[in-house]
């Protein structure tokens, strides 16, 4: 659901050739088909459940060690604010090395602009996730696949612990005492919590999706603060949030039917 607007995403981070947000939808569309829209899509499908797994299960882990209470609990009575944060940070670190390859060779397939509709247009570099994940092995090395890998802890260490708290927050405060959230406040809590996250994130998640094209756009960067100098050097300070209107589309319906599905299973299995 969330994918053709990831890649939109991606293209504005990384690309100067779009005016804007319908002039990268309509290009891409001309040019690659509707199929350009889901282009990379094969490993985040094949990853999402072990990343997210991740995510949800270190988080629910670490703040039941933290609190010494269950998830059904701690409804009952919502743990500190600082314990929840510490936990969703824990969560946002661990998956952030587990997702990198994944989303590095996401990103490198999201950023293939040649069309198969175009007779004689040059074949893309990589044919597919496999084929990219070897070639990058070997040309870049093992290190290669971790490109990028430090901003996305950046990215995802501080701000999912701010997702969680605005999360469990706003649960606890529209949901009467003694009770289970409703599915409607879990999709609106999930939804908002998507969308706050994404103002710490974007910054972040520029630097990250530039640093892991670097060497592919021949402007390898020595590291990830030459990679912010240059960026705000050379396309100011607003390059830093290119995406973030479109992340914010996408954040909401994404995560809400990611939180209720979490609260679901929890309930079912708990």
């Amino acid at each position: 659901m969330g994918h053709p607007f990831d890649t939109v995403k991606v293209r504005l981070q990384t690309q100067n050739t779009y005016r804007g947000i319908v002039d990268c939808v309509v290009k891409i569309y001309r040019y690659e088909s509707i199929l350009g829209f889901f282009k990379g899509m094969s490993f985040p499908i094949a990853s999402v459940a072990v990343v997210n797994s991740i995510l949800f299960g270190v988080y629910s882990n670490t703040l039941q060690a933290l609190t010494a209470t269950s998830h059904q609990d701690r409804r009952a009575q919502l743990p500190s604010y600082t314990h929840i944060f510490i936990a969703g940070c824990t969560g946002g670190f661990l998956q952030a090395y587990s997702l990198a390859p994944f989303d590095l060779i996401k990103v490198r397939l999201q950023n293939q602009t040649e069309s198969k509709l175009w007779p004689g247009s040059p074949p893309p570099k990589y044919r597919g996730p496999v084929h990219c994940a070897v070639t990058i092995f070997r040309e870049e090395g093992p290190r290669g696949l971790f490109r990028g890998s430090g901003a996305l802890m950046l990215r995802d260490t501080p701000t999912l612990g701010f997702y969680f708290v605005t999360y469990e927050g706003l649960c606890h405060k529209y949901t009467p005492a003694g009770q289970q959230p409703s599915s409607t406040t879990v999709m609106v809590a999930g939804g908002f919590a998507g969308i706050g996250s994404w103002v710490t994130a974007t910054p972040f998640d520029v630097i990250k999706a530039r640093m892991q094209m670097g060497c592919v756009n021949q402007r390898a960067y020595k590291g990830m603060l030459d990679c912010i100098v240059t960026s705000f050097r050379q396309e100011g300070l607003g390059v830093f949030f290119r995406g973030f209107t479109i992340n914010s589309a996408r954040a909401f319906p994404v995560n809400a039917v990611t939180f209720l599905s979490y609260e679901y299973l929890l309930r079912m299995w708990g």
